[in-house]
């Protein structure tokens, strides 16, 4: 990969990204005078015995208490002078002390994320660090050391502290690190890079440790699977559409214009063009047969290899009283589909529901921008400023409190089920007789009475659904105190973002099931509808009869009557071309279909939900849309 360089004002998104999966950095020049002005800043004020937090005091409650000349033992009698550097003990003591979360480690790529992100804020010259500790960290994360750090122990105020530590403890040589995937120690892991351990100086603990690292990390990476997810969703309601052979009226563009929330409209276009070419979307109702169980004399030659039969039930003539006029225009057959303007909300109410969802990660994202170049740490140092007391160039201000983030994170922690949710509700109308629209049970033809068909698939996706309700609570409302009430109000952000990706790909795999399932179902769909095409082509109204319920018997006085109608409904099915689903959607079902065959009798499904988890994750079904 290109190195990424920082410069403490433009790292994005995408480029973290690639620093987390592996890109090297550089550090810009320009950026790295600035560091060494401030650091030479507080250099001069220590010199001059300025009280500053954190540099010639203690942290935190600490605050009030300043630093001597030399640790109080010296001037025990018959001591001698230790040698010992408060100020540097302070800044070491800081890490060692607050290294101590607990959990599993972090992934790798959260990490690197943590120690671009800290990089790139120190670049900013307001940190006090040196230029040589902060080409230590670069060195350290080029070197593709991985600090081990584990998952627990940041509030998100003063931010990440605990997490920071165990990243910059490494930099002293202790804790561990992952070193071409081995866990060692940290000074191990230093002399297999051919790097020393560094020495702190003023604040440089402190401005390693203080900051919204974490939270920010696992934030953007969060983010950055979910874009794939959000059209892989309206991927899946698209085929989801297509299988039940929608309606596509809701999805207009005159229809949104009227209220143009920004992500409401992006789906809306989305699916229209996924959709595009599909002769199965806005079918005319009475075209579309239901499901009938296979039975051998259901068909006859070729097409005994069908695993269904097909069914329309006929409208008798004395039930049309005062719909004359609609049976004009609609065949009175009913088959599949109903006969009504409108599809249930999780099919209709896609653009809204998904559109929400998006809108909420955009404010996530418009917020992350911000704070990818923001210095977090405290106290904030202007060396430049013209000022009369050094207080006025030091100031402790409140940067490192997590709650831009953890109130964006919070938004997009709730959107997860409502996404993953919609997608439950989409799969469980498939696998339902009762509105499935014609579909067989658990789309299977179970002429036996053996089979089981996707009906599991749905209350593996159900289970799901509820475990991502039950933690999309936010953590963000609820603030422990921390370091003796100095610290009174914090905002869980770092646990907010965790959850969040954590809770992103547990989203995939519900999405994942609602495209295995629905491209069963698209299959049964499309090839039922095909098959009564077929059948209206090979054959005449009589022939067609024999699938129409509630039919008049041969010698009734409507027989003829009913056969005319019959002919019109044969002759419209057998006028069409093959029906088929929108262009993009077919692609993604081909691609699909090359790793997962059609589900005609009962077989093993665990290895065929993995598959199709893994298609989504690895954006396989959104890459063969971009192939057409």
């Amino acid at each position: 990969m290109k190195p990424i360089r920082l410069d403490g004002h433009s790292l994005t998104r995408d480029q973290l990204c690639e620093v987390a999966f592996g890109a090297e950095v550089v550090l810009d020049e320009g950026a790295l005078k600035a560091v060494a002005r401030a650091a030479e800043f507080i250099a001069e004020q220590v010199r001059r015995e300025e009280p500053i937090y954190g540099v010639s005091t203690g942290f935190g409650s600490n605050a009030d208490r300043l630093l001597g000349a030399h640790p109080l033992r010296d001037e025990l009698p018959g001591a001698g002078p230790s040698g010992r550097s408060l100020h540097a003990e302070l800044q070491r003591n800081l890490i060692v002390t607050h290294a101590v979360c607990v959990g599993e480690p972090l992934a790798a790529d959260v990490v690197r994320a943590m120690l671009c992100i800290r990089i790139n804020t120190l670049l900013r010259g307001h940190s006090g660090i040196r230029v040589e500790t902060l080409q230590a960290l670069a060195a350290l994360l080029n070197a593709g050391i991985v600090p081990v750090v584990p998952a627990l122990g940041s509030v998100g105020a003063s931010g990440d502290l605990a997490p920071l530590s165990h990243l910059a403890i490494v930099l002293l040589g202790g804790g561990e690190a992952f070193v071409e995937g081995e866990r060692v120690p940290g000074d191990e892991a230093l002399r297999r890079a051919g790097l020393e351990p560094v020495t702190l100086s003023y604040k440089e603990g402190l401005a390693l440790n203080n900051g919204t690292a974490q939270m920010l990390a696992c934030g953007v990476l969060a983010l950055h699977r979910l874009d794939a997810l959000l059209e892989t969703a309206d991927l899946a309601a698209a085929m989801t559409i297509d299988a039940f052979a929608g309606r596509l009226g809701a999805f207009g563009e005159d229809v949104h214009a009227l209220r143009p929330h920004p992500g409401q409209v992006q789906v809306a276009g989305n699916l229209r063009r996924l959709l595009e070419g599909s002769s199965l979307a806005d079918i005319p109702y009475h075209l579309v047969p239901r499901f009938r169980p296979w039975l051998p004399e259901s068909w006859d030659g070729a097409a005994q290899k069908l695993t269904f039969d097909i069914a329309w039930d006929w409208v008798p003539f004395g039930q049309r009283h005062g719909r004359e006029k609609f049976y004009q225009r609609f065949k009175p057959f009913r088959g599949g589909k109903k006969h009504q303007p409108q599809d249930s909300y999780s099919l209709r109410c896609v653009p809204q529901v998904h559109g929400a969802v998006r809108d909420a990660v955009e404010q996530a994202k418009r917020v992350f921008d911000i704070e990818l170049n923001a210095v977090t740490d405290n106290p904030l140092i202007f060396p430049d400023k013209q000022a009369e007391h050094v207080e006025e160039q030091v100031v402790s201000a409140g940067h490192f409190h997590g709650m831009p983030l953890a109130l964006a994170m919070s938004y997009v922690k709730a959107a997860i089920p409502v996404l993953a949710g919609i997608s439950e509700r989409r799969l469980n109308k498939l696998v339902d007789p009762a509105t499935s629209d014609g579909l067989p049970a658990f789309l299977i033809g179970n002429e036996d009475a053996t089979e089981s068909g996707y009906m599991i698939v749905q209350y593996t996706a159900a289970a799901i659904v509820n475990d991502l309700a039950s933690r999309a609570h936010p953590a963000s409302v609820y603030s422990i105190p921390t370091s003796a009430n100095a610290e009174d109000h914090v905002s869980m952000g770092a646990n907010e973002a965790r959850h969040v990706l954590a809770m992103v790909d547990d989203l995939g795999k519900v999405l994942a099931l609602e495209i295995y399932t629905a491209a069963q179902a698209l299959d049964l769909r499309r090839d039922m509808i095909n098959a009564a095409r077929d059948l209206a082509r090979a054959g005449d109204a009589e022939t067609l009869a024999a699938k129409i319920h509630c039919a008049p018997l041969p010698g009734s006085p409507q027989r003829q009557r009913f056969l005319d109608e019959v002919e019109a409904l044969r002759s419209e099915l057998a006028e069409g071309g093959a029906y088929q689903p929108g262009g993009a959607v077919a692609r993604a079902h081909a691609a699909l279909r090359e790793a997962i065959p059609f589900l005609d009798h009962d077989r093993a499904l665990d290895g065929e939900v993995a598959a199709a988890v893994r298609l989504v994750a690895e954006g396989c079904l959104l890459a063969a849309l971009h192939d057409g």
